[in-house]
């Protein structure tokens, strides 16, 4: 078990589960780009609280959608905006918990020129240089993509970038393109970059044009154990967790 464990936040999540430890199995819905973090975090949950958390993960899109349709999870994790979240009725809006956010970064083949993307202007000419881009399809519903779309709007390229767009599932895939030196630039989320030995990070998009993107935690109106997915949400958003958040390129909540 490791030090940052046994902090104040987390013994009191095992006293919590502890009252539940036999409970079923705590299902839990997520957008992909937090899941290398989550990878983590819940194995030592399950280990320190005594339940099992079966996770799904989708896009950022997709994920919003089944929750606003009321499939039955017990912690969904949302990104913003998600008001048709709240008014579905389908979570508790005080259990809201701010797990951590996370920027847009732009990465290359291992060993190959750094471009420089220091400021709006920088990037804009960084990506009409480039031959081949590859970002998750915002079209799937994938937020690195939608917020990726946003950017290039925002800087008045998106039209001249069209034909040099690879369209890729996930972040992953995207960052495995990179890898493999079918595009020369790579786009998602940071914590979608961690996992792929064959790259280099660049660095985040300017703020400007690409505000970092939140996952934002709630217990579900219909969860079969209230306290128990109130726990996994504890957890998650405890200050102990920020170490994992930050190793995979997120900012914590807190």
């Amino acid at each position: 078990m490791r030090p940052w464990l046994s902090l104040g936040g987390v013994v009191v999540l095992v006293a919590l589960s502890n009252a539940v430890a036999h409970a079923d199995d705590i299902t839990l819905i997520a957008p992909g780009g937090i899941r290398a973090a989550f990878q983590e975090l819940i194995p030592e949950f399950e280990h320190t609280a005594g339940h099992k958390v079966v996770a799904t993960y989708g896009s950022g899109g997709a994920t919003r959608d089944r929750v606003v349709n009321g499939e039955a999870f017990d912690v969904p994790i949302v990104q913003p905006p998600y008001e048709k979240v709240l008014a579905s009725g389908n979570v508790i809006p005080s259990s809201e918990a701010l797990l951590a956010s996370v920027a847009v970064g732009l990465a290359v083949r291992a060993g190959a020129a750094k471009p420089n993307i220091s400021s709006p202007e920088a990037l804009k000419q960084a990506l009409l240089g480039a031959h081949a881009i590859a970002y998750p399809d915002p079209a799937a519903g994938a937020g690195a993509g939608v917020s990726i779309a946003a950017t290039l709007e925002k800087l008045g390229i998106a039209e001249a970038l069209r034909s040099k767009f690879v369209p890729a599932r996930t972040g992953a895939d995207a960052m495995a393109r990179v890898a493999k030196g079918e595009v020369d630039i790579g786009l998602t989320f940071m914590s979608e970059m961690t996992t792929e030995p064959d790259i280099e990070l660049v660095g985040a998009l300017p703020r400007e044009v690409s505000p970092p993107t939140a996952f934002v935690a709630f217990v579900s109106s219909h969860a079969k154990e209230p306290e128990a997915a109130r726990a996994l949400v504890n957890f998650l958003s405890a200050p102990a967790a920020a170490r994992i958040y930050r190793a995979h390129g997120m900012e914590p909540g807190r």
